[in-house]
């Protein structure tokens, strides 16, 4: 991309530089100014893909397409976004070819997939990510799209969201973060619920501070074993000095040990300034002796990085979770367990 001494000034003069146009770079495609896509409006059209694993219900697309209709948008679905091949959406070459078409669809304002899975790592080197730096737009999931959001960002800066997906449980807690974050690109602190029920006190939603204290950076993560499998590729973006969050489901503690070793071992984890565990859905540590608990793992392998960390925020395969913009600044407080931006997500 060949960029001009007058568009430069011209970038300058109306403050885009920093916020919307990615520079060519040496070491990548692209620089790491942060790149921020235009934000939701009403009416405005999502495009819904299926990069991953393939959905068995026709009932997902209606039920994703009454969701953005009571959010007030309409929706666009990707050509092969009910393929099957085996437990994939689709062959790898089709999957990719959605997630290009949708960028550069002027009529397509943001992306939303339908679910998760297995397979966004097997189309990273099919994406058209010139194609996508050029055509910013918001891009939201979780679990598998783990993959999409971190290599989007890697390779164009672009802030990408872990949110929910289409077939996700929209209730009013979720999409309030939602419509704050992608509608109103509103600056604002997120913390877990605090309702106390008919107890004496909080049980559930409760945090666990592994290491007091504040830390600022910008906000990379996701889903733990998605991003381990790509750890050695060119689709991970730089952690340093930058906050972790990661999230979990339906994994044996020992797993989780092994997947934050190779972190560990990778020296992603010497890097971070901050660290934030979302929730492990069905993460037990198994019948009788010989297990670790997930507090115990976490004890071992951040509390000795000294850093500001803790448990349990509403990040993962939950029903009421936060939207998390990848790339964005934050300062991250571990007594407290809450994340606050400290610029907005979306232009």
């Amino acid at each position: 991309m060949s960029i001009t001494r007058r568009q430069i000034l011209q970038m300058v003069g109306t403050g885009l530089v920093a916020t919307q146009v990615p520079m060519a770079s040496a070491s990548g495609i692209f620089s790491k100014s942060t790149l921020k896509p235009p934000r939701l409006k009403a009416a405005d059209t999502v495009g819904i893909i299926n990069p991953a694993g393939a959905t068995f219900h026709h009932d997902d697309v209606a039920i994703a397409k009454e969701t953005l209709a009571a959010l007030g948008l309409k929706m666009k679905a990707g050509e092969h976004l009910l393929d099957r091949y085996g437990y994939l959406a689709g062959t790898d070459a089709n999957r990719a070819a959605d997630v290009n078409a949708m960028y550069a669809d002027p009529s397509v304002d943001a992306i939303i997939t339908l679910r998760g899975g297995w397979g966004c790592n097997r189309i990273l080197d099919l994406l058209d990510y010139k194609s996508i730096a050029k055509h910013p737009k918001i891009l939201m999931g979780y679990s598998d799209i783990t993959s999409l959001l971190l290599a989007l960002n890697a390779k164009t800066s672009l802030v990408t969201f872990h949110g929910p997906v289409g077939t996700s449980t929209w209730n009013e807690y979720s999409s309030d973060f939602v419509k704050r974050l992608l509608f109103n690109a509103e600056i604002f602190s997120m913390e877990n619920p605090t309702d106390v029920g008919d107890n004496l006190t909080q049980t559930k939603d409760r945090i666990l501070t592994i290491q007091g204290g504040q830390a600022t950076g910008k906000l990379l993560g996701g889903n733990l074993s998605v991003l381990t499998a790509m750890v050695g590729s060119e689709y991970l973006p730089d952690f340093k000095g930058n906050i972790l969050f990661l999230e979990e489901v339906g994994e044996d503690i020992y797993r989780v040990d092994r997947m934050l070793t190779q972190l560990k071992l990778a020296g992603i984890l010497a890097e971070i300034s901050g660290f934030v565990f979302g929730k492990c859905r069905n993460c037990d540590s198994g019948e009788g002796y010989g297990s670790l608990t997930l507090e115990e793992v976490l004890d071992d392998h951040i509390r000795p990085l000294g850093i500001p960390a803790w448990f349990g925020s509403m990040i993962g395969h939950i029903e009421n979770k936060f939207t998390i913009p990848l790339g964005v600044n934050a300062e991250i407080n571990a007594d407290k367990g809450s994340i606050a931006l400290l610029e907005s997500a979306v232009i």
